[in-house]
C-alpha cells in the first residue's frame, strides 16, 4: 500500500512541472511570430497565464489571459482575461519613443494581477499594427526598441521577439481565430466558422474559411493562407488593405494624402458642415480641414467622394455575400455612435442599415456632427467600404460585437493562442 501511495504522489509532482519544448513546421505561415521554445514550471493544476499588448493605431491595450489545461486532447480552456487601453497609441509618440514606453508600463501594472509565483514563467508580447507599419522604419524600431526595455526591466517572461510589428494578413486570421473560438466553431463537430471584419485607422481585414473551390481559385494567391490549429488545418481567405483604415480613409477623402504642405493647406470636404473649420492631428502630423463653403452637402455629394477611395482598388470575393461575418472596431464604433446597436450588448445589422444612416446623418449634418464632425464622412466610407470596395449586399448580415462570452474579440486572443501552440500547451 505505501509503494502505491508513493508512486501517485511521484506521478502528480512529475505530472506538476514540466518543460515543453516544439519547434513550428517551416510551412506554418507564423513561423517567427513567436518563439519556437520555451521552459514552463506550472505548479498548480494546469493554470497558466499569457501578457498580449495589441499596439493599435489608435490606442495600446493589455490582454491578460487566464488559461487551464485539463484534457491533453482538446485546447486549453480560456477562464478569464483583464483587458485595459490607453490612447493615443504609440505611433503618436513618434518622436518622443520614451512617453510611447511610459504608456506601455503604466499598462504592465494591471499583469500583476497575475500570481506573483507566476510572474517569471508568464510571457509578455507586443504586437504593433497598422500605426507603426505606416512610420518610418528607423522611428517604428526606436519605439519597440523602448517597449522592448520596459519589458526587460519586467519580472516576466521575455521572449525572443517579444516586441515586433504585425503584418496585416496575421492580424486578420488572428482575429478570425478569436471569434471562432470563443463562439465554439473552431474545433469540435460545428465547421460553420464565421468570417471577420476588422476596421481600423489606418488599415482593414477581411477574412474567411471559403466553401468554394471556385472562390479558391479566382483568389489572388497571396490572399490564401494555410496553418494548422487545434489538430485542423484551415485554408483562409485574408488580407489586409493599408491605408483602408477609416481614419487614413478620412485623409484620402480630403485630398490630404496627396498634399506636401499639410500645415498650410485647409482641406474640404462635402461631407462636412459648410462653416465647419477645424484641425486634426493623425500619425504625429496636424491637419487643417472644414466643410465646402460653395456646393452641396449631404450624402450623395460625400458618397461620390468616398466612393473614389475604395472603387476598383479591392479583390471581390462572391462568396462573402452568402457568408456569415462578425464586424468590429470602427464597425461597432460608428454604429453604437449612431444608437444603431446597444454599447454593450452590440448587435446584428444589414450592410443597408449603414447606408440608411449614412443618409440620415449626411443630410442633417448640424444636427448629427456637433461631437463628431467626420461621422457623415465615416459612415458613407463605412458603406461604400462594404458595398463597392469588398462587394457586399445591402442585405448581408453582419453581427457586430465588442464581446463574445465577456471577451475582447481582437486578434490578441488568436496570437496568445499561436503561442500555446508554439509552447505544446494547445494540443
Amino acid at each position: 500500500m505505501a509503494a502505491t501511495w508513493l508512486a501517485i504522489f511521484l506521478m502528480l509532482a512529475l505530472s506538476s512541472i514540466y518543460c515543453i519544448v516544439s519547434h513550428p513546421s517551416p510551412e506554418m505561415w507564423f513561423q517567427g511570430l513567436f518563439p519556437p521554445s520555451v521552459c514552463l514550471v506550472n505548479a498548480t493544476a494546469n493554470i497558466f497565464y499569457g501578457i498580449m499588448f495589441d499596439a493599435g493605431c489608435t490606442g495600446t491595450r493589455i490582454h491578460i489571459y487566464t488559461f487551464v489545461h485539463n484534457k491533453p486532447e482538446q485546447p486549453p480552456e480560456l477562464e478569464g482575461e483583464i483587458f485595459e487601453s490607453v490612447k493615443p497609441g504609440l505611433s503618436a509618440y513618434v518622436d518622443q519613443p520614451e512617453k510611447g514606453a511610459e504608456t506601455v508600463k503604466g499598462l504592465l501594472k494591471m499583469a500583476k494581477a497575475v500570481p506573483r509565483s507566476r510572474w517569471k514563467e508568464t510571457p509578455v508580447v507586443l504586437k504593433a499594427t497598422a500605426g507603426l507599419r505606416l512610420l518610418p522604419e528607423p522611428k517604428a524600431q526606436a519605439l519597440l526598441s523602448e517597449v522592448r526595455e520596459v519589458f526587460e526591466e519586467s519580472p516576466f517572461l521575455v521572449p525572443n521577439n517579444s516586441v515586433s510589428i504585425m503584418d496585416g494578413s496575421s492580424e486578420g486570421v488572428l482575429a478570425w481565430i478569436t471569434v471562432n473560438f470563443l463562439t465554439g466553431q473552431l474545433y469540435g463537430q460545428n465547421q460553420q466558422t464565421a468570417g471577420t471584419l476588422d476596421l481600423g485607422g489606418a488599415s482593414t481585414q477581411i477574412t474567411f474559411l471559403p466553401r468554394s473551390e471556385e472562390t479558391l481559385e479566382q483568389t489572388p494567391v497571396d490572399f490564401v493562407t494555410s496553418f494548422e490549429m487545434f489538430n485542423s488545418t484551415y485554408k483562409l481567405y485574408t488580407h489586409s488593405y493599408l491605408g483602408f483604415g477609416l481614419k487614413a480613409a478620412r485623409l484620402a477623402t480630403l485630398g490630404a494624402l496627396e498634399m506636401q504642405a499639410v500645415d498650410e493647406q485647409m482641406f474640404r470636404s462635402s461631407c462636412l458642415p459648410k462653416r465647419l473649420e477645424a484641425e486634426w492631428h493623425f500619425g504625429g502630423v496636424r491637419y487643417q480641414y472644414g466643410g465646402n463653403r460653395e456646393g452641396e452637402t449631404g450624402f450623395e455629394p460625400c458618397y461620390s467622394e468616398v466612393v473614389k477611395v475604395v472603387q476598383g482598388k479591392l479583390h471581390k470575393p462572391d462568396e462573402i455575400r452568402r457568408s456569415s461575418f462578425y464586424a468590429f472596431s470602427y464597425y461597432y464604433d460608428r454604429a453604437v455612435d449612431t444608437d444603431m446597436i446597444d454599447y454593450e450588448k452590440g448587435g446584428a445589422l444589414e450592410v443597408r442599415d449603414f447606408e440608411r444612416k449614412a443618409k440620415e446623418v449626411c443630410d442633417n449634418l448640424d444636427r448629427y456632427t456637433s461631437a463628431s464632425p467626420f461621422l457623415c464622412m465615416d459612415l458613407s466610407y463605412i458603406t461604400a467600404l462594404l458595398k463597392e470596395g469588398f462587394g457586399f449586399g445591402d442585405n448581408t448580415l453582419l453581427q457586430l460585437t465588442k464581446k463574445v462570452n465577456n471577451i475582447e474579440t481582437s486578434w490578441a486572443l488568436g496570437a496568445t493562442f499561436h503561442l500555446l501552440q508554439s509552447l505544446g500547451l494547445s494540443h
